[in-house]
């Protein structure tokens, strides 16, 4: 299997890395006993860990950290956010002042829902009382 576990005190597994070319399903059924999964961007144009964190939060319930590792660029940070990752270690030549910035970049939302926000924005405006 592509993932990696990392024991506290010898029982529970407190990490796991998981490949962005594994199928979430192999670990699903152990999602309870995990604080948190560290997805693999190994390039920035490589998408499939955006789908295990979709996967991860939508589909298998997991209330855990998130976190994006790999060449993870500032850019990438709000549909990080929207897919469901909880944190990000970002490369080593990416400035965190632009990431904080990038970040700020949608203060009213998305039009379209996400794991945040499952209404579109237009439908949460419009069934708002008044």
């Amino acid at each position: 299997m592509s993932a990696r576990l990392r024991l506290v005190d010898g029982s529970m597994p407190a990490e796991l890395a998981l490949a962005n070319d594994a199928d979430v399903a192999t670990i699903a059924a152990d999602l309870a006993r995990v604080a948190s999964v560290a997805l693999d961007f190994p390039k920035w144009n490589d998408g499939r860990a955006y789908s295990q964190a979709r996967l991860l939060r939508a589909r298998y319930r997991f209330n855990g950290e998130i976190r994006a590792t790999g060449q993870v660029l500032v850019d990438m940070l709000p549909l990080l956010v929207r897919c469901g990752f909880d944190a990000a270690e970002l490369r080593a030549d990416q400035s965190l002042e632009a990431a904080e910035r990038a970040l700020a970049f949608f203060p009213d939302g998305h039009y379209q829902g996400d794991l945040g926000e499952p209404l579109p924005r237009f439908r949460r405006r419009a069934e708002a009382p008044a």
